[in-house]
């Protein structure tokens, strides 16, 4: 099949973005209102923009029937968030964090997500998360408002936490990490190591 992408609906385009581009790592964003209503969302349209500075990426992509989610606001007003990386124990939580709940409504508080005080930035870190990166808003860059389209956030790390139970040879490790990818539709991966390849040197 080939598309031309300007003859297909949203849906379409989101479908064969999401289907094609896998796997794709999962952004659990905690962030917090200016009155201290925690959120706690997933975004896997996420990854690193810079490692000096380290900068990180995630797109905000709008609803088919709404524009502002509660994660993009308290970012926008904070300045500040955590992204928590997802592992296998945490998926069904995660999934339920995916949830429309109200804006006055805290996933963590709903699902009765264990968190821990973060060192740097006022959003709580997810307790059983054994990456954690505490960031504050660089800037965002609105793409498109239409439904379907995206607000580029661009955030500055702060602070990294990385559980010594995942460490060896000081290097983070997949297979200790069980963290888990975000494929088309509702289907997710585990990120194994079941390949290693020494880079050439030329």
């Amino acid at each position: 099949m080939f598309y031309e992408t300007e003859s297909l609906l949203p849906l379409k385009l989101y479908q064969l973005l999401v289907g094609g581009i896998i796997p794709r790592p999962i952004a659990w964003v905690s962030s917090q209102s200016t009155n201290g209503i925690t959120n706690l969302a997933p975004y896997s349209f996420f990854s690193v923009a810079s490692c000096n500075p380290p900068i990180l990426t995630i797109t905000h992509v709008n609803s088919q029937n709404s524009i502002a989610k509660d994660t993009l606001t308290n970012i926008l007003e904070t300045k500040e968030c955590v992204v928590n990386m997802v592992t296998e124990p945490e998926i069904e939580n995660m999934n339920l964090s995916c949830a429309a709940y109200p804006a006055n409504k805290s996933e963590i508080d709903e699902i009765g997500i264990e968190t821990v005080v973060s060192k740097l930035v006022k959003p709580p870190s997810i307790k059983a998360s054994p990456v954690r990166y505490e960031c504050r808003l660089r800037e965002t860059l609105s793409l498109s408002d239409k439904p379907l389209g995206g607000v580029l956030i661009l955030l500055d790390v702060v602070a990294v936490y990385v559980d010594n139970e995942v460490i060896e040879d000081e290097l983070i490790q997949a297979d200790l990490m069980q963290a888990v990818g975000k494929l088309g539709s509702n289907d997710y991966c585990r990120a194994n190591a079941d390949l290693t390849l020494q880079r050439p040197v030329i």
